[in-house]
């Protein structure tokens, strides 16, 4: 089975192709410009190293959040098209997941996403299996607190709110560090993912490929914000 998996979650874009279970080709970019920019030309040049075309996928992967809400509708955007004329069973990874998936090793892992304002989406995951070990969810760094001491050691804190994570509980005990290099998401974390889900079944059509927001936008916040405002008039 030959798998394309993309993230466009966060700051960075990346892409990789799976064979099974051997990875052909995985890439980054985290260059400045806009995922809408960089994604198509990054798949195309994957497919064509790999001497394949949207003929030879036989599932699409894509992380649906959380993360940018901005990037999470590009990328899904790019996968629904690239699916539509045939088909193409496709799974929504959760960022976290794709997260935990890009490493390996013994102990736990910490997902992390920077949500602003002091706060970071998270997951936790055993490294030795992946198996998931909380739901994803949105929370201060200093909510993680009771986790953090109780769970399997040794841990570690990926993805861009790492560096949270890290500053907060970076001296406790268990806690090793992870190089910046090795916290970003990878593209063979979104396809070793959606390879697990797919063989869990859990394929859908593209069209009810949706994202997985966590929290309102920005623009519903002080919308809502302003609403309970003049309720108060």
């Amino acid at each position: 089975m030959n798998i394309l998996a993309v993230d466009t979650a966060g700051k960075s874009a990346a892409v990789a192709i799976l064979r099974d279970d051997t990875l052909l080709y995985e890439t980054q970019c985290n260059n400045g410009m806009t995922h809408s920019e960089t994604l198509l030309p990054m798949i195309d040049t994957a497919l064509h190293a790999c001497g394949l075309t949207m003929e030879d996928i036989d599932l699409l992967g894509v992380t649906n959040g959380p993360g940018s809400f901005t990037g999470l509708r590009i990328g899904l955007s790019v996968i629904k098209g690239l699916a539509q004329p045939r088909q193409i069973p496709c799974v929504g990874v959760s960022t976290m997941a794709a997260l935990a998936y890009g490493v390996n090793g013994a102990g736990t892992v910490i997902a992390a996403q920077d949500a602003r304002r002091g706060q970071v989406y998270w997951a936790a995951f055993d490294l030795a299996d992946h198996t998931r070990l909380t739901p994803d969810a949105a929370a201060p760094v200093t909510e993680l607190q009771n986790f953090v001491k109780t769970c399997k050691k040794p841990l570690f804190f990926v993805g861009d709110g790492a560096y949270l994570c890290y500053n907060t509980y970076g001296q406790s005990d268990g806690v090793l560090p992870c190089p910046p290099a090795l916290q970003v998401l990878r593209g063979a974390g979104a396809a070793l993912a959606a390879k697990a889900l797919a063989d869990d079944g859990q394929c859908v059509p593209p069209a009810r490929l949706l994202p997985d927001y966590h929290r309102l936008s920005q623009a519903e916040r002080e919308r809502a914000e302003r609403e309970k405002q003049q309720e108060g008039i």
